[in-house]
């Protein structure tokens, strides 16, 4: 078969199509079958109802008219009365058969009645010409005559069930006949409806199922990443179209690709410049700033009281200015760097993690008299300089941020899924609900803390870490508006961290597989910002 079959009729057309079909072999089935089931039931009727009840009459009516003659006979040689009784019950029971056999022989059987009419024209003669006569006599008379005449009633006689046999045997011939015609039109029917089955399955399959599986086919290539693969569709119309439409948006694909490349282009090239301008504000920037904040500090220690007491003042703003420019510039370079020098990520223990936080900022707590307490903490996988880094600021806001009492800092961790949840509270200052997703941003303080050093880029570096791990992190604080300055409710951060058990399945099940896909570096826009 042509596998074209169905090309340019929609799907509509082949259902109207394939019904009228199916109806028109159905109503042929149906009426071939119901003429010969019509014949059968004729050619049956006929046999059962007329021939053979018509053979049982003509046999009661030549039996009767046996007894007739024998009856007749007995009482012309004897005399006696009682030989009389079977002549005149053959008469009764020859009228009852032969208004039967009226009844009976009708329709394809009514030639039959002229052989009835012999034999009761022959019956009628051998009682007028014969049996009257004897019976007023009461003698036998001419036996030979009457012989004679009731031998022409069994000549009737025989030629009346010689029709009726032939009647009977032609009966049983149409019967067989229309037997056998039912037979081969169910044979028939049968054999149309398997044709009539086969030719819907070539249909369904070469004019569906094939071109179907043929653009499945095609579409998993394209979804492979065979994108300059054509996408071509065959078979009914809605297929055709089908394909049409999928190969629209194959193209469309193409070109969201190749404008992501050229997107992914353009920001390696940003990128290598971000990388040129942190190298540039590491070195060529610093070297100057520190020259700059050199000078201002001999120019203070030189002559502090040499000059009136505003040009004191306006040395004191250069150096500050110099020393916090200095400060800035390095945090802005330590953000930056997040995620650009990639190392290798190893199992370290989290309590070992937070010893190093902790011995980083070991001046600070000691003039703070902070107290830091560490519950237990998983061993995770990760840099172990950019986890330091997270558990160093978030220790370190909590140190600086701290009320009137020594602060309180406490470290704990608990499972949830496939993930860690950090947990690092303290007993600070507290931060108002509306600062919460504003205190993520890169140099972001709050107002009422412009007195503490910093440059508001710590939680910004925390932020960026750990959802390059596929982690959030976010705060829970609030401030008593009633609490004098310095009696806050505290603030508890908490950040989530893949769990290791759940990072050596995926390692597991990238093993397996032989491609490796590349993955660009892009930056954020954490990071444009800072640029």
């Amino acid at each position: 078969m042509d596998e074209r079959i169905g090309s340019g009729w929609p799907l509509r057309r082949w259902y109207l199509a394939v019904v009228v079909v199916m109806v028109l072999m159905v109503a042929a089935a149906v009426g071939g079958g119901a003429v010969a089931l019509r014949g059968l039931t004729e050619a049956r009727s006929l046999v059962v109802d007329q021939v053979d009840p018509a053979s049982r009459q003509a046999l009661a009516l030549s039996n009767a008219l046996v007894d007739e003659e024998t009856g007749l006979r007995g009482y012309v040689l004897t005399g006696r009365e009682d030989f009389l009784q079977p002549y005149q019950e053959g008469q009764r029971q020859e009228a009852q058969a032969a208004q039967a056999l009226r009844g009976l022989q009708t329709g394809d059987l009514a030639s039959a009645n002229a052989a009835l009419d012999a034999v009761q024209r022959a019956a009628d003669q051998w009682r007028s010409l014969y049996a009257t006569q004897a019976l007023m006599r009461a003698n036998a008379g001419d036996l030979d005559r009457g012989k004679v005449l009731f031998d022409q009633v069994r000549a009737a006689l025989t030629a009346q069930a010689t029709q009726l046999a032939s009647a009977r045997a032609a009966g049983r011939s149409v019967l067989n006949s229309a037997s056998a015609n039912l037979i081969v039109v169910g044979i028939v029917v049968s054999v149309a409806l398997l044709a009539l089955i086969v030719m819907l399955a070539l249909l369904a399959h070469y004019g569906v199922v094939r071109p179907v599986s043929r653009l499945a086919a095609e579409v998993r290539l394209v979804a492979d990443g065979q994108f300059q693969r054509p996408v071509a569709g065959s078979g009914p119309r809605e297929i055709a179209s089908l394909a049409a439409g999928v190969d629209q948006m194959r193209l469309h694909i193409v070109d969201e690709l190749e404008t992501h490349m050229r997107m992914h282009d353009e920001l390696a090239r940003s990128n290598r410049e971000l990388e040129q301008f942190a190298y540039v504000a590491s070195h060529d920037l610093q070297e100057p700033l520190r020259k700059v904040a050199s000078f201002c500090q001999l120019l203070e220690r030189r002559y502090r009281g040499q000059l009136d007491e505003r040009a004191d003042q306006y040395i004191h703003f250069a150096v500050d200015g110099a020393k916090r420019m200095q400060v800035l510039i390095n945090d802005l370079l330590a953000f930056s760097r997040v995620g650009r020098l990639t190392r290798e990520q190893l199992v370290v223990d989290g309590g070992e993690i937070v010893a190093q936080a902790i011995a980083n900022l070991a001046t600070v707590v000691e003039e703070t008299g902070a107290e830091i307490t560490v519950g237990p903490l998983p061993s995770v996988r990760g840099e172990p300089a950019l986890l330091t880094s997270v558990f160093q600021n978030l220790i370190g806001n909590a140190v600086k941020f701290h009320g009137d009492e020594p602060p309180r800092v406490a470290l704990s961790a608990e499972r949830d899924g496939d993930l860690w949840t950090f947990t690092c509270a303290d007993n600070g200052i507290g931060i108002d609900e509306k600062y919460h997703s504003r205190i993520f941003g890169v140099f972001q303080r709050l107002q009422e803390v412009k007195d503490v050093d910093g440059t508001g880029i710590g939680l910004a570096i925390v932020q960026k870490i750990v959802e390059r791990n596929g982690g959030r992190v976010w705060v829970e604080s609030s401030i008593d508006k009633g609490l004098a300055k310095g009696l806050g409710k505290g603030s508890t951060f908490r950040f989530t961290w893949r769990d290791q058990r759940i990072l050596n399945e995926i390692d597991a099940a990238a093993d397996k597989t032989s491609e490796q896909a590349f993955v660009p570096f892009c930056l954020g826009p954490d990071e444009l910002r800072a640029s």
